[in-house]
């Protein structure tokens, strides 16, 4: 199954857009499971990213069920327990 932010542009045309190259720093088990949802959907981390963003921008979630019993899968492999309640109580160690 693919998300659903996939499946709902292959109707609409193509947009040309200008992208540049960001260092953002994130959590590293967090970037892990986006990472192997990205290989699972065999798309860039760039382009999940970019499709997760613009689907809250909307209030819309980007993920069928089958991509988040995957998402499910992977957090647990790589330990991650964050909560979406975690996003604005997040500390870096000194």
């Amino acid at each position: 199954m693919v998300s659903k932010y996939m499946a709902e542009q292959k109707p609409h045309p193509n947009r040309v857009v200008e992208r540049v190259q960001t260092g953002v720093r994130m959590e590293k088990r967090l970037l892990k499971v986006l990472k192997g949802v990205a290989e699972y959907h065999e798309i860039s981390l760039g382009d999940l990213l970019e499709g997760i963003v613009l689907h809250a921008f909307e209030g819309k979630s980007p993920f069928g069920q089958e991509s988040l019993e995957r998402i499910a899968a992977l957090k647990g492999i790589y330990g991650l327990d964050l909560t979406a309640e975690d996003s604005h109580r997040l500390n870096e160690q000194a």
